[in-house]
């Protein structure tokens, strides 16, 4: 990868970027084992130089920034058919914009993506830690407010990924670089909605055994948009199933006839046959004549069977222990399911999920 970015940068950008600092400037691209120098980064430099034995300056969003000295610069050989680890050459120094191969002690805890700056004196290593720690100020985020987390591999990554969401309208509560942690679940799980956004980062076993028990849904790919897309997904089908168990709890419009000829017992409890004419009647549903409140639906049969609910045009046997017949209800009358403002409330919420029968007995409650 470097070699690549490295051709792309001394082709296209060397001409067109001027140098504005000797201090050098750069993002690190990655963290790998090189064989004869140990732990290196692989790093771009798009302002200013490094030399070697220069102060090494590498920001890391959980610590202090890492301070060290160049021990070797490596440049990519001009880009041939060669075996990985003869395709570089020790350099004394490097101007932007290149891509180079810097060994130095204690690489071995530097994330990629983490900026970087190679400074000459000592007294130039604060302000190199000042501007480093600006830098990952200005992307990560920390709060208290209610949101989601985020982690990314990269502060770029991260920078994107916040920038993706902001523009879906969703709230974030902490976006960092790193591997999501236990302690990130710990902190999730107390949230009002536990979510995580992961971009290209690791998700340890326990971790995510750790965030199953806690109830935290992770989203998590090396696409920002599937991401994204995901998540949209994701709450459609929660709205949709949060949708259904309220239509199954809650009350139904209905009507009913009462079917002359039908009534198999009159009273403890009234056994009596029904029409639905509109809508849904359930065990516990409460009818009501006119205004007044006839009785609650103990049972719903049909064909000698019990069943959780009638639907308009079927005719079922219903039972109701407080309800004679012949004096709170009569035959051939027509009643309605009792529907309390707050069950009209929610109704309304889920109106899209309802019969148009329902509908219309809703507009005859004047919703």
């Amino acid at each position: 990868m470097l070699i690549v970015l490295s051709g792309i940068a001394q082709k296209y950008l060397k001409k067109g970027l001027e140098i504005t600092t000797q201090e050098g400037k750069g993002t690190v691209l990655e963290v790998k084992e090189f064989r004869g120098l140990g732990m290196t980064i692989d790093a771009v430099l798009y302002d200013g130089e490094a030399r070697k034995g220069d102060f090494l300056v590498i920001g890391s969003p959980s610590s202090e920034p890492l301070v060290t000295r160049v021990r070797a610069l490596l440049e990519p050989a001009p880009l041939r058919e060669l075996r990985a680890e003869k395709s570089f050459q020790q350099v004394d120094s490097v101007n932007a914009a290149a891509g180079i191969k810097i060994a130095a002690p204690g690489l071995e805890k530097v994330i990629a993506g983490s900026p970087l700056r190679a400074v000459r004196e000592d007294k130039e290593i604060e302000k190199a830690k000042h501007e480093i720690a600006k830098e990952i100020e200005e992307v990560e985020i920390e709060t208290d407010r209610e949101g989601f987390v985020l982690k990314a591999d990269t502060l770029g990554g991260l920078e994107a990924l916040i920038k993706i969401l902001k523009e879906t309208g969703i709230s974030i509560r902490k976006a960092k670089v790193g591997d999501l942690t236990k302690s990130d679940i710990n902190e999730i799980r107390a949230l009002k909605e536990p979510v995580a956004f992961c971009f290209n980062v690791k998700i340890p076993p326990e971790v995510e055994e750790s965030a199953k028990d806690s109830n935290v849904k992770i989203f998590s790919s090396n696409v920002i948009y599937t991401l994204v897309e995901e998540y949209q997904e994701w709450v459609a089908d929660r709205k949709k199933r949060e949708e259904e168990a309220v239509l199954h709890r809650a009350a139904r419009p209905g009507r009913v006839r009462v079917l002359p000829g039908y009534v198999f017992r009159q009273s403890k409890p009234a056994v009596f046959g029904v029409e639905v004419l509109k809508g849904i009647i359930r065990p516990g549903s409460r009818l009501k004549s006119g205004k007044e409140i006839v009785g609650e639906i103990k049972e719903v049969q049909m064909r000698g069977e019990n069943i959780k609910e009638a639907k308009s045009g079927d005719k079922v046997a219903i039972s109701m222990p407080d309800v004679t017949i012949g004096r709170n209800v009569k035959e051939g009358d027509v009643l309605d399911v009792f529907l309390s403002y707050e069950d009209l409330d929610t109704l309304e919420k889920i109106r899209h999920k309802l019969s148009e029968d329902e509908k219309e007995l809703l507009e005859e409650h004047g919703r």
